[in-house]
């Protein structure tokens, strides 16, 4: 299939959706046939029942499976042009659905997703041969794969896992953020829609249209998932790690950047404003804490500032801490991913500038700012004696995780120092954090970062299993 022929599918797909209501879901008694039996329930992927999520995304794996891997990824295509075409409206509505981040900066995060997540080309086929004979190994699906997903990046990670998971000729169950149903739901269904209109297998992709806590334990604990992805808070990952079945888990993460007396200063405070303040800080790689060494601090707060960013005073740092942190010591839901303008205005009453992105405080090392992983475009800035005290204390800021950390300075002793020290999956050196996933660095880009079960960024290998053939005495031409 040529590109003008993917384009036709894309646009008669897209013609479609127009015509159906924004976030249509399965009606009741409506029944998708699947190879080997009907799944009742089933619209474009989306079931009223969990069991029957599962059991179509498993009769489409044994369909799947058969798939020539040219056909597999023309499919691929498909899946990126489409996420391409209907990116400002994915964005658009993950904003409306969620009430939280910024458009603009998810189309970017989708579209590092269809551009730079790996697909099929990744999984090349391994030979060896000697004296004894031959030894293949070749990259194969698990089967079915259930992913919980986040709130944070959800019609992100839904183009990243369907390029990802389908290229390495899985199927999909995804288990919705709760908080996130309608876009995850939706972008799933019109890829869906795009691949069977292609061709491809129905119901490569499902979920239920209810998505709750008990149909998140079925997707965990169901005989036919053969592995689990799971992105979330402390307790999804400990759910996940106690689950009998491998896991796949992406944790909390609470990144630290430091800035040595050595960096270009203005150069530093840009990066970590833009850092900071992407996707009003919600993306797990953000810059949320800042470690600046006493010498180069009143250059680095004053290039900040002018960058765009709101220094509360001290009265305002101690309202917005009140406003921020619960009594039991958690992060108010209230204002998670929500512009600096409306936290400063909720919080603490002030009227920042429309192009300010990013508030920041000055506090101590131990502050809630610094310890808690807030996901708001709120950073705490901490004056250090000097470069080892900076990194200590972002070392403990960072409470082990060891998901993302980011370092501005000349010295390339000690770009090495401190990413040993931090052990982290995702390290920068002198830029924002976004160059760790191509967005302004080299690589590929990846929207689960499994760091807690350690496979890192997660690519089609990753959802891969390496299996080896060898046949003795024989295969060997020379």
């Amino acid at each position: 299939m040529d590109d003008q022929r993917i384009a036709e599918i894309v646009r008669r797909v897209l013609s479609e959706l127009q015509t159906q209501p924004q976030g249509a879901t399965a009606p009741r008694g409506h029944v998708a046939t699947c190879m080997g039996g009907a799944v009742s329930g089933g619209r474009d992927g989306v079931f009223n029942s969990i069991e029957d999520a599962i059991a179509a995304a498993k009769q489409a794996f044994t369909r799947w499976s058969k798939v020539p891997l040219s056909e597999r990824k023309r499919y691929i295509q498909i899946i990126r042009d489409l996420s391409k075409q209907r990116n400002h409206e994915w964005a658009e509505m993950t904003v409306r659905d969620t009430n939280m981040g910024r458009a603009s900066h998810k189309e970017i995060k989708n579209r590092l997703a269809y551009e730079l997540t790996p697909g099929p080309e990744e999984l090349s086929t391994y030979c060896q041969t000697g004296d004894k004979g031959m030894m293949l190994e070749e990259y194969t699906p698990f089967g079915v794969i259930g992913t919980i997903t986040p709130t944070t990046n959800p019609v992100a990670t839904v183009i990243n896992h369907s390029i990802a998971m389908l290229s390495a000729g899985n199927t999909i169950v995804f288990g919705p953020h709760p908080n996130a149903v309608q876009c995850t739901l939706q972008s799933m269904q019109e890829i869906n829609r795009a691949l069977t209109a292609a061709g491809a297998p129905a119901n490569l992709m499902t979920s239920v249209s209810e998505p709750t806590l008990k149909t998140a334990k079925v997707i965990m604990t169901h005989d036919d998932i053969s592995l689990l992805v799971v992105t979330g808070g402390p307790a999804v990952v400990r759910a996940a790690m106690e689950s009998p079945k491998r896991a796949i888990v992406a944790g909390p993460g609470n990144p630290p950047v430091v800035v040595d007396e050595t960096a270009n200063v203005g150069h530093a405070a840009v990066s970590v404003y833009e850092g900071s303040s992407f996707d009003n800080n919600l993306p797990c790689i953000t810059e949320k804490s800042c470690f600046v060494v006493s010498a180069v601090y009143d250059e680095f707060l004053a290039a900040i500032r002018q960058r765009g960013a709101y220094l509360l005073d001290r009265q305002q740092t101690e309202a917005m801490t009140r406003a921020v942190i619960t009594p039991d010591d958690h992060v108010n839901k209230d204002y998670i991913g929500k512009d600096a303008s409306y936290v400063a205005q909720q919080a603490v009453g002030v009227t920042v500038s429309s192009n300010c992105d990013l508030l920041i405080a000055e506090v101590g090392r131990d502050h809630p700012f610094i310890v808690h992983e807030l996901m708001i475009p709120l950073l705490g800035i901490v004056r250090c004696n000097s470069y080892e005290e900076a990194i200590q204390a972002a070392h403990h800021a960072e409470h082990g995780f060891k998901h993302t950390a980011i370092i501005h300075t000349q010295r390339i002793d000690r770009i090495t120092e401190f990413a040993q020290l931090m052990d982290c999956n995702l390290f920068v050196a002198n830029s924002s954090c976004g160059a760790c996933l191509g967005n302004g660095g080299e690589g590929y880009t990846a929207f689960t970062i499994a760091g807690k079960s350690g496979e890192g960024p997660c690519t089609p290998k990753t959802f891969s299993r390496r299996r080896r053939f060898a046949i003795a005495n024989a295969m060997r031409f020379v």
